[in-house]
């Protein structure tokens, strides 16, 4: 090939090289400041990562931008120290990049991660007002998550008494205490599905065993562990406050437990029916309410496997906080003048 040609070739070459390279800086350029035609219609993105790899993956993918690794350059360059927010953005293909980075700080719906506490005798009342004041869900979507078994999948809840017109949230007793790592804005459903699922993990043998032994439904274990759980103030007082329980359940006597007034009067005030206030109120219903009237840790719980076999019937705590148990009404009476306690 004659030298004129080759000269001619590498030209060509060098030409195609500085074209490529002008169309792709202007591309570049164009999609920096939001002028690129992207063929992209408006979107909702869902980032669930704060780191940038994930961030420009995902503007990427729904045509936000072009190019994920000029994105983290020019992030790199103009936001060193940017932090994502976990969210739902409204975007578009026509954002320049700095539009881009203000938006990714205001999410149109944000999930920021939340770290909450449910503490042991939370219920459901207690558990939704947490919920909205720490932005996880609203307080009527998770009464309306926690009053059906259907949307979750846990074996145990096919055994729940579903058709009892007197029980108020089903759900109420499962929801397990404890520290969860949560985000803003979730839905209810989510939440009491985690809840749910951490009571699963904690669903043992010995409590299978208790209620097989004791000829007691996980239901009616959880609804006495929760009378239990209200009553009590340490694992020592709330064994033996079981044993009260049992022994009158045994013999046939009505439990008798204030607390179940406050909380009967809870799903009153709520919109419940009087005939559900009264299934739930001890001095009424006839043996155990209708259902759990709060949420158990599993010290209770194991509390209530373990108790000691007693002929105790009654007990009463005084002003010191201090618990007194006795066997029979005079010996109840007894101590009530002994102790002080209202």
């Amino acid at each position: 090939m004659k030298k004129s040609a080759k000269l001619a070739i590498g030209i060509i070459v060098v030409l195609a090289i500085i074209i490529a390279i002008f169309f792709g800086y202007n591309a570049v350029m164009k999609d920096i400041k939001g002028t690129e035609n992207k063929n992209a219609e408006d979107c909702n993105i869902y980032l669930k990562s704060a780191a940038q790899y994930d961030v420009a993956a995902e503007l990427k993918k729904n045509g936000i931008i072009i190019d994920d690794s000029i994105w983290s350059l020019w992030m790199d360059r103009h936001y060193p120290d940017f932090e994502y927010i976990n969210g739902e953005y409204y975007m578009n293909a026509d954002m320049s990049y700095e539009e881009i980075a203000k938006k990714l700080q205001n999410p149109d719906i944000s999930h920021r991660p939340v770290t909450v506490a449910i503490p042991e005798g939370y219920n459901v009342f207690d558990i939704a007002k947490t919920l909205e004041e720490n932005g996880v869900c609203k307080k009527t979507d998770f009464y309306k998550a926690v009053s059906t078994t259907e949307d979750y999948s846990y074996g145990w809840l096919e055994n729940l008494p579903k058709d009892n017109e007197n029980i108020g949230f089903i759900l109420e007793g499962f929801l397990f205490p404890a520290t969860y790592e949560w985000a803003e804005n979730m839905t209810a459903l989510e939440v009491v599905d985690d809840m749910l699922g951490a009571f699963d993990t904690r669903l043992s043998s010995d409590i299978t065993e208790y209620c097989e032994k004791n000829q007691m439904s996980l239901y009616e274990f959880i609804t006495l562990c929760s009378i239990v759980q209200e009553e009590s103030f340490s694992i020592e007082s709330a064994e033996n406050i079981a044993s009260v329980l049992v022994n009158r359940l045994e013999k046939g006597s009505k439990l008798q437990c204030d607390v179940t007034y406050f909380y009967a009067k809870e799903l009153l005030d709520y919109g419940f029916s009087r005939d559900v206030y009264d299934s739930y109120y001890t001095y009424r219903c006839p043996a155990l309410p209708s259902g759990p009237i709060t949420n158990s840790g599993m010290e209770v719980v194991n509390a209530v496997i373990n108790h000691p076999d007693t002929d105790y019937l009654f007990f009463f705590s005084d002003l010191n906080s201090e618990f007194h148990f006795a066997s029979t009404g005079e010996e109840f009476e007894r101590l009530k003048q002994q102790y002080p306690w209202q």
